[in-house]
């Protein structure tokens, strides 16, 4: 007979001696149990519960054997949840600019010579005045001129090449009056065209009238074409 069982025999006399009702007390598991369910307790041996043969380490409780039950393993904490990553701020997109273009013709220059007349200055002047406070109220921003082209032209009366030389000296004109006015010189481009490009409402004015009557129609044609290229900054949507 080993040890283990002897004990436990032992612990059974023991409690069959000591403790009443034992007749009716009954082995559950590993511990000797009553009749109410209650494990069985061996005062003579410090209160220890008393084991039954079956008994294993396995079959160890809380209540009898506390240093032989595995506590449970703590449950792992949540690992802190990882900060979002902050999107990347936006990039302003810069508002591309945009081409702007402002033109004037100085119609009805006198037959044959290349001089502006009062109202053509009158007329320049107030182009040019008009863009100055145009760009100092523009929400959008002034306009940073690229180009001033300055272009001549005459009626279809004398020939080409003489037509083609007085265009080019109307253009002159007009160009040196806007440089006596402030605009760059090196802005400035200038050309003659001659009679090549009519104002449409000209293509009335017949050959066979008066030469006089001839001449003061086609007076739309002796202009000069003042046209002012550049680009400003694009308006915010």
């Amino acid at each position: 007979m080993n040890s283990t069982f002897r004990s436990t025999l032992i612990g059974l006399a023991a409690a069959g001696s000591l403790l009443p009702g034992l007749a009716a007390a009954q082995a559950t598991d590993g511990y000797l149990t009553d009749k109410t369910g209650a494990v069985v307790h061996a005062p003579r041996a410090d209160d220890v519960c008393v084991r039954t043969r079956q008994w294993t380490p396995a079959l160890a409780t809380v209540e009898c054997d506390p240093d032989l039950v595995k506590k449970p393993m703590a449950a792992p904490r949540p690992a802190p949840p990882k900060p979002m990553a902050k999107a990347p701020p936006k990039k302003k997109k810069k508002a591309k600019p945009m081409n702007v273009q402002f033109k004037i013709e100085l119609q009805n220059q006198p037959f044959g010579k290349a001089e502006m007349t009062a109202d053509n200055k009158a007329a320049a002047d107030k182009f040019l005045a008009g863009m100055a406070k145009a760009n100092k109220r523009a929400k959008r921003g002034p306009v940073t001129i690229g180009a001033v082209v300055v272009t001549g032209h005459t009626d279809r009366i004398g020939n080409l090449a003489y037509n083609q030389k007085l265009s080019e000296r109307r253009a002159v004109v007009v160009k040196d009056y806007l440089i006596g006015k402030g605009v760059d010189q090196k802005l400035i481009f200038w050309e003659g065209k001659g009679p090549k490009n009519p104002i449409p409402v000209t293509k009335f004015c017949d050959n066979k009238m008066k030469r006089k009557q001839l001449i003061e129609c086609l007076a739309p044609n002796r202009r000069v074409t003042v046209e002012v290229v550049g680009r400003a900054p694009r308006l915010k949507k």
